[in-house]
This record gives structure tokens, sequence and C-alpha cells, in this order.
């Protein structure tokens, strides 16, 4: 599993503050309300708003909360248009990065992304500067202890997954994306946990980080996840477990 999606998976075991869970519904209202604006209120309908539905769900928001989001996205009530906006750029030791954005003032947001980056040894690049090295899939990590590999793949490629990696601790399952949602919940029909399923972009390689450069590595993605305007970040960091671990703490 690449990095950026260990560090989610070890902020999530950790569990979110109150104000974190703030910033968590902030940027859920804002993703269900530009789904909904693009491909209507109806979730069937609307693969986007429907992963930005469960995804709320996921974070324990209450169902009035999403249901306003959608009936702003829509129109049906007053709300602020956002805009979609892909930033790409480099962490220290030239990890590569991409962030997707939602923002109603580009000019502040280039700002303090720009600011966040530099002041953790990185920077903001070109459009397509590092775009070339992620492919969009849909990522299942399941915890090995306790897991029959066999069966965990069996069950995958059945039900249409494109690959399974046995990593140090996980499986990692790979999808495409339009079958993302129906591989994973045949996955946990069979009864198997995932520590981390969401579609994102998976870089090709990774870079290794170790000391003082994962120490601001992690530092830019605390400050990006507190940025309101800041969707997801994805990155092509390894740093071992045990040291994200503690460097997250």
């Amino acid at each position: 599993m690449s990095g950026h999606s260990k560090w989610s998976t070890i902020k999530r075991k950790k569990g979110a503050a109150d104000s974190k869970r703030g910033k968590l519904f902030t940027k859920a209202i804002k993703e269900i309300m530009v789904a909904a604006r693009f491909g209507g209120g109806d979730i069937n309908a609307n693969p986007r708003l429907r992963t930005a539905v469960n995804e709320a769900k996921a974070e324990n928001m209450p169902k009035e909360n999403i249901e306003r989001a959608i009936k702003k996205g829509t129109g049906e009530l007053e709300g602020v248009n956002y805009e979609e906006l892909t930033y790409e750029g480099y962490g220290p030791g030239g990890v590569a990065m991409m962030l997707e954005v939602l923002t109603d003032n580009k000019n502040r947001t280039v700002a303090d992304v720009r600011h966040i980056l530099s002041k953790y040894n990185g920077s903001l690049g070109e459009a397509g500067c590092v775009s070339w090295m992620f492919a969009k899939k849909g990522l299942i990590s399941i915890d090995r202890s306790g897991v029959d590999e066999d069966r965990l793949i069996e069950v995958a490629l059945d039900a249409g997954a494109l690959d399974v990696k046995d990593t140090s601790k996980e499986f990692d399952v790979t999808t495409n994306p339009s079958n993302f949602e129906a591989v994973k919940k045949v996955i946990d029909e069979a009864g198997f946990k995932s520590n981390y399923a969401e579609v994102t972009m998976v870089p090709q390689s990774t870079v290794r980080l170790t000391g003082k450069e994962a120490e601001q590595m992690l530092k830019i993605m605390e400050s990006l996840e507190d940025s309101d305007d800041v969707q997801k970040v994805y990155a092509n960091f390894d740093i071992a477990d045990e040291e994200m671990e503690r460097l997250s703490a």
C-alpha cells in the first residue's frame, strides 16, 4: 500500500478528535454538493454521489446533513459553488504529490498549498509534472492476520478484481474504478474486513523516506488534511510502518 494510504489507515485507527471530525464533515459535504451538482441527486444513478455518501456515512455523518448537502448541490437549497482543481508538486526527497481541491477562492487555496509545501521542503509544480506517475484504481487493503490467502484471491478475482498482492502486513486488492463498489461488496460479504477501501490514485513506484524527510512528509500530510479546501492527497512516499506509527503518534 502506498504511503498516503498507510497514513490514512493509521490516522483512522487512532480515531479523530472533534475538531478533526468537523473538518472531515466539511470536506464530505463539499464533495456531496459537487457530485450532486454535476450528476444529479439520485445516488443510484450517480456513482460519484453514491461514493461520497458512503464515505460520509462511514464517518458517521447524520442523515439530515447528507440530505441537506445533496439539496444544496442540486439547487433545491442555496449553497456555495465550488471549483474543482488538481494541483501537482513534490514533497521532500522528490516525492510526487497530487492534490484534489474544492474551493470558492482559487487564489487563497493555491497560496495556502504553496505555503504548506515550501514550509516542509516541498514545492508546487506545473500541471502534468507528476500525474503520469499515478493510475486511478480501486484499492482495498485487508489485514493479512488470520486471512485465508487462497480464499481471498478466489473471491476477489471472481468478483472482477485486477490483482491481489501480499505485502508485509496486508493484502492489497486492486480494481478498476468502475467495479470497485461491486468487488468491495463481495469481499465484505465473504467476511474479509478491510482497513482501507477507496478509489484512489495508485503510484507506479514509491520513494523511500526516513528520518527528517519522513517527518517533513507527514507534517505536509497533516497540514494539508487541516486545509478545508484540500479534499484528497495522493503521494508516492514509502515510510516503514514502525517509523510512520511513531511519527503519527
